[in-house]
């Protein structure tokens, strides 16, 4: 090897060979990231009757038509109303779950299995199979029957509906949530339990004061997440519902994806994008900030 060749070999060390390695995950980068949002941003400042080209310039005009339309603020209402309910039902219901399994029962593993398993069906699947479940004639309104009470709407009627989606997004979802809690319980060091046990305190007692404190960081992280998740459902709303009665499940996704594909506005459909994104970057601040609260 000549000098020259050491030298430039000195002066660059393994970079070329890291480059190799990295060149596939950064071209995903900024392939599949990047540079969609680019174009959203780009596309939600333009604009065109039919959602083709040519478009021309709007601006923020695209941002203040949307916001004044009550079709959209409606979807942002009923997409915060269903964050409220859905979110802490599927987090305290993974938790219970995860502290139920994470004991030393007989068919536990079985039973976190069964649990898991929806996350492991698409989306689409899930919502078909809920689709039969709640149909007029359908298994559960057969369950109903049997117990005397009449037939409940569920999908088309206007109070039941919103809680039937919650219902379905909480089956996909809490197995998923549950297992990153078991995960966590599994770190926490047993002999907390032992001495809060010998100083006398009881199974509330010990959840309250070592579980939660212990499982901080695990919660802050299911919380954001889960809220991100949410905050992106799709596929069950628009084949369950598709975003009716009146409304009422209108979700922000099923919103942008109504004014892409069914009102052919590309323009205000990518304006609702960015829009998501914003929403969702505050969510992840919000996470780094909880998550720098739990590692003090």
């Amino acid at each position: 090897m000549t000098a020259p060749t050491r030298s430039r070999r000195g002066r660059w060390g393994d970079l070329p060979v890291a480059v190799t390695f990295l060149l596939p995950a950064l071209l995903a980068a900024v392939l599949l990231r990047l540079w969609p949002t680019v174009r959203a941003v780009w596309d939600s400042l333009r604009s065109t009757a039919l959602g083709v080209e040519p478009t021309h310039w709007v601006g923020a005009e695209q941002y203040r038509a949307l916001l004044d339309d009550p079709a959209f603020l409606n979807a942002l209402k009923v997409t915060l109303l269903f964050g409220i309910v859905v979110n802490p039902l599927q987090i305290a219901v993974a938790l219970a779950l995860a502290v139920l399994f994470n004991e030393r029962i007989r068919g536990a593993g079985l039973m976190r299995t069964l649990v898991f398993l929806p996350v492991a069906i698409p989306q689409s699947v899930s919502a078909v199979i809920w689709a039969v479940a709640f149909r007029p004639d359908g298994p559960l309104n057969g369950v109903l029957a049997r117990l005397g009470i009449a037939p409940q709407g569920f999908l088309t009627s206007s109070g039941q509906a919103l809680p039937s989606i919650v219902v379905v997004v909480s089956w996909i979802g809490v197995g998923y949530w549950m297992m990153f809690l078991i995960a966590g319980l599994k770190e926490i060091d047993p002999t907390l339990y032992e001495a809060a046990a010998l100083d006398g305190a009881g199974r509330w007692a010990r959840f309250r004061s070592i579980t939660i404190p212990q499982l901080r960081r695990q919660l802050a992280f299911v919380l954001v997440a889960d809220t991100i998740s949410n905050l992106l459902v799709f596929a069950p709303v628009q084949i369950l519902t598709g975003g009716g009665p009146n409304g009422r499940t209108n979700l922000i996704m099923n919103d942008v994806f109504e004014r892409a594909y069914v009102r052919a506005d590309a323009g205000a459909a990518a304006a609702g994008t960015v829009i998501v994104v914003l929403i969702a970057l505050a969510v992840v601040l919000v996470q780094f900030r909880l998550l720098s609260r739990g590692s003090d």
